[in-house]
C-alpha cells in the first residue's frame, strides 16, 4: 500500500501568493537593494571634495558624502565596497541556516537589518560611522540574494526559467540606473542623508511582510517540523517504557537519577555536537562546490565580469563627467543603464530559453555576448565625440547585461537542489571578494596615479575579454543539469511531497491532497 500523501502546510490558501506575484515582490526588493548602490555612487549623494586654487587662494566647499567627510578617492572607493564585507560574511551563514530555519523567515530577518542600517546611514557623522552602517546593509541583503533566486527557479515554468531569472536580475542595472537618477535628484534638492531615509521607509513594508506572510519552502529541503516528527523522542520513549513495565520501575528510577546528574553535561554535549554537525555539513557542501568544474568555471568568469561592472557602476558618472564634461552625468548614465539593462537582461534570458536552456548553451551565450559587449565598450571610450561614445557604450551595455540570466541559471542548475542557496551565496562571495570589492578602490588608486579617466576606463574594460574566454572554456566541459536531483539524503515519498516547489498558480482545485 502506498504511503499516504500529506498536504503541504505552506502552500498559500489565498490568491495573494502566486508564482508571478512572488516574482514581482522579489523584483521590487531587488530593485531597492540596487537603487541603494546606485544612489551612493551618484554625484548627488556621493558628491565631491572641496578644491582650492593655488594662485588665487580661493576654495570651494565639497558636496555630498565625499565633501562632508573630506574623503580621497581611495576612501571613497572603500566606502562603496564597505557593505560587501557584511554581505560576504553573512551570505554563507544564511545559506547554511536555510537547512534548519525556514528560508522565507530568514529573508524577513535580513530585510529588517537592511531597513535599520540604511536609516542609520543617514545619521552617520564621519567616515567610520557610515562604513559600519554600510557593512550592516550588506548583512541585511545577504539573506535575500542567497535565497530569492532558488525560490524563483522553483516556481518558474520549465520553458521560461532563464526568462524569469532574467526578469529578476534585470533589477540590478535598473536599480543602479534609478539610483543614479534618484540620488542625483534627492541629493541636490534635499541632501544626501534623505536619500537613505527614503530607502529605509520604502523597504519597511517588505521587511514586515517577511514575518507576517505564510512562509514558503524550497525544493530539496525537508520542512523542519516534518524532520522533528521523524526523530524519535528519547525522553518520551523512556517514560512510555516505565508506564508499561511496572516490574522495572526500580531500574528505570536509577537510570533517571543518573540522567538527572548528567543532564547539564548532555545539553552542552548536544549543543556542541549540533554545531559540529552544521560545520561539518558546510565543509562537505563547500567541497562539492569546489570540485564541480562547471560551477568553478562559471564563477571565475563571473568574477572577471563583475570586476568591470562594479567599477563601471561606481565610477561611471564621474568618468563621463570628466572625459566628456557631462554636467548631467547621473541622468545620462542612469538613462542608458536602465534602458540597456532592461532590454539586454531580458533578451539574454529569452534567447537562452529559445535556444533550449542547457548549461552548454548558457556558456555559449555568456562568452559571445561578453566578447561583443567588451569590444563596443572599448571602442566607446576611444571615441572623442560624446554622441559616438553614448551610441557605442549603449550597444556594449546591451550585450554585457545579457549575461545576467544565463550566469545565474548555471549557478542554480549545475548543483543539486539542496546546494542552491550555498551555490548562490558562495558565487556572491567570490564575485565580490575578487570582483567589485577590490575594483572600486583599485580604479581609484589607478586614477590617482595616472590622472586620466579615459586611460583608466580603457584599462578597466580590457578585463571583460578574459571573462569571455573563461566562459568559452565552459562550453567544452561536460555538464549535467541537476535540478531534478534529490536531496543529499534519500527521501521518502512523504518527504518528496514536501520538497517540491510549493507555490502554484491559484486554480479552482484544492491544494490539499488526501490520503
Amino acid at each position: 500500500m502506498d504511503p499516504p500523501l500529506i498536504s503541504s502546510p505552506i502552500i498559500p490558501s489565498t490568491s495573494l501568493f502566486t508564482p508571478k506575484r512572488l516574482l514581482g515582490i522579489f523584483c521590487v526588493i531587488n530593485l531597492l537593494n540596487y537603487l541603494d548602490r546606485g544612489a551612493i555612487a551618484s554625484n548627488g549623494v556621493n558628491g565631491s571634495r572641496g578644491t582650492c586654487t593655488e594662485g588665487a587662494g580661493t576654495c570651494t566647499s565639497g558636496t555630498g558624502i565625499q565633501g562632508d567627510f573630506n574623503l580621497n578617492n581611495f576612501e571613497d572607493g572603500v566606502l562603496s565596497s564597505a557593505f560587501m564585507v557584511g554581505l560576504l560574511v553573512a551570505s554563507p551563514i544564511f545559506a547554511s541556516l536555510a537547512k534548519s530555519v525556514n528560508p522565507f523567515r530568514l529573508i524577513g530577518v535580513g530585510l529588517s537589518v537592511w531597513t535599520l542600517a540604511t536609516f542609520f546611514c543617514g545619521l552617520s557623522f564621519n567616515f567610520w560611522s557610515i562604513s559600519v552602517c554600510r557593512m550592516l546593509v550588506g548583512v541585511g541583503e545577504a539573506s535575500f540574494i542567497s535565497l530569492a533566486a532558488p525560490f524563483i527557479d522553483d516556481n518558474a515554468p520549465t520553458s521560461q526559467k532563464t526568462a524569469w531569472l532574467a526578469i529578476f536580475y534585470m533589477c540590478i542595472p535598473s536599480g543602479y540606473a534609478l539610483g543614479y537618477v534618484y540620488g542625483g535628484l534627492v541629493g541636490s534638492y534635499f541632501g544626501w542623508r534623505y536619500a537613505f531615509w527614503v530607502e529605509s521607509i520604502l523597504m519597511l513594508p517588505f521587511a514586515i511582510s517577511g514575518f507576517l506572510m505564510k512562509p514558503l519552502q524550497l525544493k530539496g529541503f525537508v520542512p523542519a517540523d516534518l524532520m522533528k516528527e521523524q526523530v524519535p523522542d528519547t525522553d518520551a520513549s523512556r517514560v512510555q517504557v516505565r508506564n508499561t513495565s511496572n516490574d522495572r520501575d526500580e531500574s528505570l528510577s536509577l537510570k533517571e537519577e543518573f540522567g538527572d546528574k548528567s543532564s547539564n553535561d548532555q545539553s552542552k554535549s548536544k549543543s556542541a555536537t549540533k554545531m559540529f554537525d552544521q560545520f561539518s555539513r558546510f565543509l562537505t557542501d563547500m567541497k562539492a562546490l569546489l570540485l564541480d568544474k562547471v560551477y568553478v568555471i562559471n564563477v571565475l568568469g563571473y568574477i572577471a565580469y563583475n570586476f568591470v561592472i562594479g567599477a563601471y557602476s561606481y565610477w561611471g558618472p564621474k568618468a563621463g563627467y570628466n572625459i566628456y564634461h557631462m554636467t548631467d552625468a547621473d541622468l545620462v548614465f542612469g538613462g542608458i543603464t536602465i534602458v540597456c539593462g532592461i532590454v539586454g537582461t531580458l533578451a539574454g534570458g529569452f534567447i537562452l530559453d529559445f535556444m533550449n536552456n542547457t548549461l552548454s548553451n548558457a556558456f555559449k551565450l555568456l562568452s559571445v555576448t561578453t566578447f561583443i559587449g567588451a569590444a563596443f565598450c572599448f571602442g566607446a571610450f576611444l571615441c572623442r565625440n560624446v554622441n559616438g561614445f553614448l551610441a557605442l557604450f549603449a550597444i556594449g551595455e546591451l550585450f554585457v547585461f545579457a549575461t545576467q540570466g544565463p550566469v545565474n541559471y548555471v549557478c542554480l542548475h549545475c548543483v543539486k537542489p539542496s546546494l542552491r542557496p550555498l551555490s548562490m551565496a558562495m558565487s556572491t562571495v567570490a564575485i565580490h571578494v575578487f570582483g567589485d570589492v577590490p575594483s572600486s578602490p583599485l580604479v581609484g588608486v589607478l586614477q590617482d596615479s595616472i590622472n586620466n579617466w579615459r586611460t583608466t576606463a580603457l584599462i578597466l574594460t580590457t578585463i571583460l575579454f578574459p571573462a569571455a574566454g573563461i566562459w568559452f572554456i565552459g562550453i567544452f566541459v561536460h555538464s549535467v543539469d541537476r535540478f531534478e536531483d534529490d536531496n543529499e539524503h534519500q527521501m521518502s515519498n512523504v518527504e518528496r511531497s514536501c520538497a517540491i516547489p510549493l507555490l502554484h498558480e491559484k486554480t479552482g482545485e484544492s491544494s490539499t491532497s488526501h490520503a
